[in-house]
Parts: C-alpha cells; sequence; structure tokens
C-alpha cells in the first residue's frame, strides 16, 4: 500500500522559483557584461590605405600650380580710325618684321579729312608767309622814316653849330641863331621818336607772328595726325616676332581703340602660374622655381606676384634662368613649383589626404608589433605639396596612415590585415 509524501509538490514548486531567479539573475549580468563590451575593430585591407613613417631632418616647402607660357614682349596692334578691313596678308603663325604690313584698312572719309587737313596747313603757311611779308614792308618804311628823321636832326644840328660860331662873331642875327637851336631840338625830338617807332616795329613782329605761327602749327599737327591715321590703315607688325592672333575678317568694321593683330616675341617666354589663394601668402619675388613644360623641367625664380585674387587664385610670373627646351611656346600649360623656405631639423611627414597646416587632426597610428591603428591627435605645423610639419603627437619613427580615414571617424582603432 503506497504511502503519500508530504511536502513534495511545495519543494518541486519552490526549486523551480529558484531556477527561474537564478536564470533571469544570470541574464541580467550577461546583458551587462556584453554592454561593458566595446566595438569590434573594423578590418581594413593594409594594401588599400597609404602609411608613412614619421621622419626628422630639413623639409622644403613648397607650393605647386598649374599654368601656361605667355610672351614676356607682346604688342596688340588697335584700330586707330573707323575704318573696314580691305585685306588680309599675312595669317596667325607666321613670323613678321616691324615694317610688315599685316592687314589693310580703308575709309574714305578719313582720306578726305586728311587732303582737308593738309590743304588748310598750306592755307596756314602762305597766310603767315603774307604777314611776315607784310610786317617786313612796314618795318623797311619805318626805317627809311626814322634815317630821313635822323638825316633832319643832323642838318639842325649842323646849322646851329654854324650860327654858334658866327653868333660870337656878331656875323648872324639873333632871330636866325633861335631859330636854329629851335629847328634843332624839332629835329632831335622827332629823331628819338622815330627811332622809338623803329623799335616797336621790330619787337612787334614777332609777337604778331606768334598768332599766325600758332595757327600754322596747330594746321600742321592736325595734317601730320590725319596723315597718320591713313597711314595706319596699313597696319603694320612695329616689332619682330610671330603673329599670334588676327580676330578680325574681311569686310569688318572697326572702331578706334578695337584689337587687329597680335604680335609677340616667342624667344622671350615667362609662365604665369596660378596658385591657391590659401597657398600663396609667403610667395615672394626672387624665390626658386621649377616649371615642368613635360619636355623637361626648367629652373626660375618669381618675377611678380599679382596683388588680385581672380577665382580663387593668385597668378604668378616665373622668368626662367636657363634655356628652354625645344618646343615651348606661348600658351603651353605647364606645372609650377615654387620653394617658398627650407626648414632644418624639423618633424615631418607625407601630407595627409585630410587637415591643414597649422590645426589639429585625429590619425590612425599604427601600434608597434600588432596589425592595431589607433587614433592619435596631432597637432601640424607648415606645409609644402608633399609634406606637412608635425608640432606634436608624433615622434621619429612612428608610422600613420595618410589616406582619408572619414569612414572610421566612430572608430577610435582599426585593425588592418
Amino acid at each position: 500500500m503506497d504511502v503519500p509524501r508530504k511536502g513534495i509538490a511545495a519543494k518541486k514548486r519552490k526549486r523551480r522559483i529558484m531556477i527561474i531567479a537564478a536564470g533571469a539573475v544570470g541574464l541580467i549580468l550577461a546583458t551587462f557584461a556584453l554592454s561593458r563590451l566595446k566595438p569590434a575593430a573594423p578590418s581594413v585591407d593594409r594594401s588599400s590605405v597609404w602609411i608613412d613613417t614619421v621622419k626628422r631632418g630639413p623639409m622644403v616647402r613648397q607650393v605647386r600650380g598649374l599654368g601656361t607660357l605667355v610672351p614676356e614682349e607682346f604688342r596688340w596692334l588697335p584700330a586707330t580710325t573707323e575704318a573696314s578691313v580691305e585685306k588680309i596678308l599675312i595669317w596667325p603663325g607666321t613670323k613678321v618684321g616691324p615694317g610688315d604690313v599685316i592687314l589693310e584698312l580703308t575709309s574714305p572719309e578719313l582720306e578726305q579729312s586728311a587732303q582737308e587737313a593738309v590743304s588748310k596747313a598750306k592755307a596756314a603757311e602762305a597766310d603767315l608767309a603774307s604777314e611776315r611779308a607784310t610786317l617786313q614792308r612796314e618795318l623797311l618804311d619805318q626805317e627809311s622814316k626814322t634815317a630821313v628823321a635822323h638825316s633832319a636832326y643832323e642838318q639842325a644840328k649842323m646849322e646851329r653849330q654854324t650860327n654858334d660860331q658866327l653868333a660870337k662873331n656878331g656875323l648872324v642875327a639873333d632871330l636866325v641863331y633861335k631859330t636854329s637851336k629851335i629847328k634843332e631840338e624839332e629835329c632831335k625830338k622827332s629823331d628819338e621818336i622815330e627811332e622809338k617807332r623803329l623799335a616797336f616795329s621790330r619787337d612787334s613782329i614777332e609777337p604778331q607772328l606768334a598768332s599766325k605761327q600758332s595757327a600754322v602749327d596747330q594746321a600742321n599737327q592736325l595734317a601730320k595726325l590725319k596723315l597718320d591715321q591713313v597711314d595706319g590703315l596699313h597696319v603694320k607688325a612695329g616689332m619682330s616676332g610671330v603673329l599670334q592672333a588676327l580676330p578680325v575678317q574681311v569686310g569688318q568694321r572697326v572702331k578706334p581703340g578695337d584689337n587687329l593683330a597680335r604680335v609677340a616675341d616667342p624667344t622671350k617666354l615667362k609662365a604665369q602660374v596660378k596658385i591657391a589663394e590659401t597657398q600663396a601668402k609667403d610667395i615672394q619675388p626672387g624665390q626658386q622655381a621649377t616649371i615642368d613644360t613635360r619636355n623637361g623641367v626648367v629652373k626660375g625664380h618669381v618675377k611678380r606676384v599679382d596683388p588680385a585674387v581672380e577665382q580663387g587664385t593668385v597668378t604668378v610670373d616665373v622668368a626662367f634662368d636657363e634655356e628652354l627646351p625645344k618646343g615651348a611656346r606661348p600658351d603651353l600649360s605647364v606645372d609650377g613649383t615654387i620653394e617658398l623656405e627650407r626648414l632644418d631639423n624639423v618633424v615631418f611627414v607625407g601630407r595627409p589626404a585630410f587637415g591643414q597646416e597649422n590645426n589639429t587632426v585625429g590619425m590612425f597610428k599604427l601600434v608597434p608589433g600588432t596589425n592595431d591603428a589607433v587614433r592619435t591627435p596631432v597637432k601640424l605645423g607648415k606645409s609644402s605639396v608633399n609634406t606637412i610639419e608635425i608640432l606634436s603627437g608624433l615622434n621619429p619613427g612612428d608610422q600613420v596612415i595618410l589616406s582619408d580615414t572619414s569612414a572610421w571617424d566612430s572608430h577610435e582603432r582599426i585593425r588592418l590585415n
């Protein structure tokens, strides 16, 4: 006969509750432990990143930009008057001399006005010659009158001297003697007046001719201007070189100041390099530069820095210190590198894809003996084309990743495979 055992159900229920409670506590502890774990470091293919070693030594600061070769000596040939293009004699790419006629213009109105100006100049010269002849004739008349007056004065003077001797001996009447003295005084005054008139006539010739001469000069200048404009219808190169541009066509109407042609000396070239405005602040005339013409590298120096910024760049003129290689010609695209300064005994590394000079950035530094790289704050200093100065955060011998690491901004550690 079976005997029922008391308390068995209660014990089972108690054991079940304890097991459930222990499981719940274990689950809570496991969840807490998992929440405290750091996320796994992402894996990166070592061959896909650029790694460089920090060094100590001299660093050359450089800036680089694209540019073109341009002539140092060139000349635009402008139109001096309104005209039409009659004939083109020389086309771009042809060597020209100073007197070579590149194109011919025509302007009937200008030719007519030039003829009128020449006629007016001749008329003014004839008027001047007539006025000079008139004044010379008047001067001769005055000289004749002055001579007559002087002769009368000399005769009256001789009569008075003669009467002086006769009066002493009582051989002449007192009335006659006094009359001779009065006559002498009158003739003397008349002689002095005529002399003054003669002097005035001589001195007044040039002032009277000056106005006529001014009219002649003005007419001649106008005639010369018109003739020069007519001669300018034959557009000449004005210098030795190569005709580079001819922005006109036969039959085209041009206005004064319009560019007709451009002539340049292809043997004297300079490089115009465009440098980003953020990198151009330290560029000064005289700094050394190298220009890559893609057919050779040529040394030069900075000749001029444009004071204005255009489309985010500053134009720098580089003069060459060496002969240019064959094939160098105007408008040829080139690469320019300008040496700013040389820094001695500095810590530097290759320039990273992120971060600017004088800023603090986070860079992944490789942990020696492992495949891990940890993010390290690095203070950057002066930069160059391919290198940048390290002020703090890295030491010589450290290896860092220079590639763009923005994809891992949320991680402090990565693993290189």
